[in-house]
């Protein structure tokens, strides 16, 4: 088999591993590896994250000079004035060129973070405060007055400016992604169960950039496949050094260690090569994330912790504050365009301009939803007659792709979400929120498990997790998994970001837009 050739370019293509299906239990060692590992790619990327930063910082920091050039004076240096200007130029620069740096110790290009999750845009506003606290206590002894708000300027929009452009670098990594480039090759171990879990959501959110290429199982089968899948089987756990050989994997993902003799994943972490292959552990408590998890090192056992949700004063107090001026801006917004729908509306079909529907929100305590009408009038009385033809939704949320009680114009309303810009006013009498999860019907509520009235600790939302991940095709499964999620790990940044994904989902509909 020909052996790897060195790569330089970010740019070059992955190549498929060969057919396995013909690997004995002993993997061979010499087997074909894509043409550019993981960690290639991934210095790359960072290199170019530096470059970009370190433009951005220096486009903000000369332009925040050029609006005030004479911001700063430098006390100690009083008897050259007509230099000012260019010391002024040098301390920008090198500003910049620290800002920068100070990003880099801050771990904010590393492959831990960048390409998806919030954890990137934390490192980068957090690295960019700490540094501007340190930059505003060395003034003082350098004798460096900087006045005119330079600083304060300088930091909120070279912030800004920076997460605009990861922003950027995401949406190029999602799209290179999308063609089957730049993934990190995975080799998943533990229970036939687990691991198929496991794959079907490292497959179902595609810009995390992971492959699933193989799997040790307690079967070791190797020529089989997990069942319920097509992933390869390598082997069992005591073949994971083979396997990675064999499918040219750079990373383990431990999905279950009941199935695991004792310490071998210590093992399987000593096995693996330093700085070019990772280990992954994925717990069993799925959905929960940020900082109610911490690890605790006790009597030398590394323990996770994992603390109930709690939503304190602070955060009610901001979220309600997000929703007031989120809405009343929206409304202000949207209003040209909330009239000429009611104009729509009225004069299409008969009936009233607005539905009123009986759902359920926070604590389980119902409420009235509003929305565009976009379906007959008697809507609600044919919905029995209709059971039987669902082809879309699930098995307890009632969709159909062609529903004949949607109007020409509802049709267009739904497509794009317009009919549900009277939820706003919702918003605004505080049975709703502007994020959140989806409000349901009552005779839905009924069929809930235990378990999924924990969606009912926040206020539902006009849009939410459940919206710009699939909508109608997801299953009753899915739309709870993810609701359960936002209610777990809700935080106001988490809030912003669904809102724009929301915005571009309706400029943009899909097929799962109905």
């Amino acid at each position: 088999m020909p052996t790897q050739q060195p790569v330089a370019s970010l740019d070059a293509e992955l190549v498929e591993p060969a057919d396995l299906s013909h690997l004995s239990s002993q993997p061979q060692a010499h087997s074909v590896r894509p043409s550019e590992p993981s960690h290639r790619w991934q210095r790359s990327y960072a290199r170019r994250l530096t470059v970009t930063d370190t433009a951005v910082l220096l486009v903000t920091t000369l332009a925040v000079q050029l609006r005030s050039p004479t911001g700063t004076s430098f006390t100690e240096f009083d008897l050259f004035a007509p230099a000012l200007d260019e010391l002024f130029t040098a301390f920008s620069l090198a500003l910049a060129l620290a800002w920068s740096v100070a990003l880099g110790f801050a771990d904010s290009r590393s492959p831990r973070v960048t390409g998806q999750g919030l954890e990137e845009y934390r490192s980068v506003v957090s690295a960019s405060l700490s540094f501007f606290g340190v930059v505003a206590l060395l003034s003082i002894p350098l004798g460096i007055d900087l006045q005119k708000g330079y600083l304060l300027l300088s930091l909120p929009i070279g912030v800004l400016l920076l997460i605009g452009e990861r922003v950027a670098w995401r949406a190029w990594l999602r799209m290179r992604r999308r063609r089957g480039e730049l993934l990190t090759r995975v080799l998943l171990v533990g229970s036939a169960t687990s691991v198929a879990r496991v794959a079907r959501e490292l497959r179902r959110v595609s810009a995390s950039g992971y492959r699933v290429v193989g799997a040790c199982v307690p079967t070791g089968e190797v020529g089989g496949v997990v069942s319920g899948t097509d992933i390869p089987v390598m082997g069992s756990a005591d073949a994971v050094d083979r396997a990675l050989e064999a499918v040219s994997a750079d990373t383990v993902v431990v999905t279950s260690t009941e199935d695991l003799p004792p310490d071998k994943v210590k093992r399987i972490s000593w096995a693996l090569e330093t700085g070019r292959q990772h280990l992954v552990l994925a717990p069993g408590i799925t959905d929960i994330a940020g900082p109610r998890i911490h690890t605790r090192p006790v009597a030398g056992l590394p323990l996770i912790h994992v603390e109930t949700p709690r939503f304190s004063a602070g955060q009610r107090v901001a979220k309600r504050a997000l929703d007031l001026f989120g809405s009343l801006f929206a409304l202000v917004l949207a209003g040209p365009l909330m009239l000429v729908i009611t104009i729509a509306v009225k004069l299409t079909s008969p009936g009233p301009v607005l539905f009123r529907q009986t759902r359920v929100g926070l604590r389980g305590r119902p409420f009235q939803m509003f929305k565009f009408r976009s379906m007959v009038a008697d809507a609600e009385r044919q919905l029995d007659a209709l059971l039987d033809q669902q082809d879309h939704g699930n098995t307890v949320m009632f969709k159909m792709k062609s529903d004949p009680r949607v109007t020409r114009v509802g049709r267009f309303l739904r497509r794009f979400s317009l009919d549900e810009l009277p939820q706003l006013f919702n918003v605004l009498g505080g049975s709703m929120s502007l994020v959140g999860p989806r409000p349901p019907l009552p005779r839905e509520v009924e069929r809930y498990a235990t378990h999924v009235h924990r969606r009912f600790l926040v206020k539902p939302g006009i849009t939410g997790l459940w919206q710009v991940s699939g909508r109608s095709s997801l299953s009753w499964e899915d739309t709870v998994r993810l609701d359960l999620s936002y209610v777990e790990n809700w935080n106001l940044v988490g809030d912003l970001i669904i809102v724009a994904k929301t915005a571009r989902a309706a400029l943009t509909p899909g097929e799962t837009a109905t």
